[in-house]
């Protein structure tokens, strides 16, 4: 999958907006990114069964470039997903297009 066309992290509302290529848009809120995070660790936890709750006020602080996604930096410290542009298209549907 291609990368999106731009992102916008609405901190003040919580919520990462991406735009497709194809003109689609997807928001998602941080709360939902930081429970879903890829990371072994978080996909161990969620095989195991294992559900953490996330902190609602969760905010994601930092997003960086990996070239096949990002790594998202959230406001409690975790900062090992990257998420690849797939896995975030797979998160919510797209709106628009």
């Amino acid at each position: 999958m291609n990368a999106p066309s731009a992102i916008r992290n609405q901190r003040s509302a919580g919520l990462l907006h991406l735009q497709w290529p194809d003109g689609s848009t997807q928001s998602l809120s941080h709360t939902r990114l930081r429970a879903a995070c890829p990371c072994s660790q978080c996909r161990a936890a969620r095989l195991a069964g294992r559900i953490d709750l996330v902190n609602a006020g969760v905010s994601l602080s930092a997003i960086n470039s990996q070239g096949y996604g990002v790594q998202l930096v959230f406001s409690d410290g975790h900062e090992r997903g990257i998420y690849p542009w797939d896995y975030l298209a797979g998160l919510a549907s797209p709106i628009g297009g």
